[in-house]
């Protein structure tokens, strides 16, 4: 309703969702919950420790990470949730490739350019 604020009038939309004005503006007075919170700042501290390990760690090596530095036990599943509500998804390592063989008995060309 906040955002559509200019588009349409407050009594109309309070209508529609059929809430009361009063009951709208208590809404916007009223603080956040404490679990809430919690969430908002577990969010960021998650969201800075994943883009500091350039996107690689998921959720049981950051829930590591975050013991380290606060001390702090999270299930990883919460820190899970934290990171698809927040649209983060860590990028796999890729496998190393050999793609040189140099012991080969194949024929080796004389280096001409030098």
């Amino acid at each position: 309703m906040k955002n559509h604020q200019a588009d349409y009038s407050l009594a109309f939309m309070c209508q529609c969702f059929k809430v009361s004005r009063s009951g709208y503006y208590a809404w916007l007075r009223r603080k956040p919950c404490a679990r809430h919170q919690q969430r908002i700042l577990l969010d960021q501290q998650v969201k800075t420790l994943f883009h500091k390990h350039k996107q690689h760690y998921g959720a049981e090596r950051l829930q590591r990470k975050l013991h380290k530095e606060d001390g702090r036990s999270y299930n990883p599943k919460t820190i899970a949730a934290s990171l698809k509500r927040q649209g983060l998804v860590a990028k796999a390592a890729r496998k190393f490739k050999a793609t040189t063989n140099s012991k080969h008995n194949l024929p080796v060309f004389d280096n001409l350019l030098q």
